[in-house]
């Protein structure tokens, strides 16, 4: 069989893979290493989609963002995907920042 050419043969041999993102997640989450630390993250996760969100809501770019903010589109870049890494850790004055660049006021609760 020539490189590339498909054939009834290799359509026949085709199996697709059935694959549930829900239920491997489901399944993964009953290993404790795995849920400790998914768990771990998800707080990260949770921060960067409050960030994106409102700046879509907000209808602006980083460039945007970071003209309102006074500083570089590479500097927000950095902050929207700095959530998940403990060592580069936003100040609060920073999240203020993007906060009020979006239009919004940030807010900071603990819950139990």
């Amino acid at each position: 069989m020539p490189h590339g050419k498909i054939t009834s043969e290799v359509i026949g041999k085709y199996e697709p893979v059935i694959c549930d993102p829900q239920a491997e997640l489901e399944q993964d989450l009953r290993n404790p290493a795995f849920k400790s630390t998914y768990d771990a993250l998800e707080e990260g996760y949770a921060a960067l989609d409050a960030l994106l969100r409102a700046r879509k809501e907000a209808g602006l770019t980083q460039e945007e963002v970071a003209r309102r903010m006074g500083t570089t589109k590479s500097a927000v870049s950095r902050l929207e995907s700095s959530f998940g890494n403990e060592k580069h850790s936003p100040s609060f004055a920073t999240l203020r920042k993007y906060a009020n660049a979006c239009g919004k006021k940030l807010e900071i609760k603990l819950v139990g």
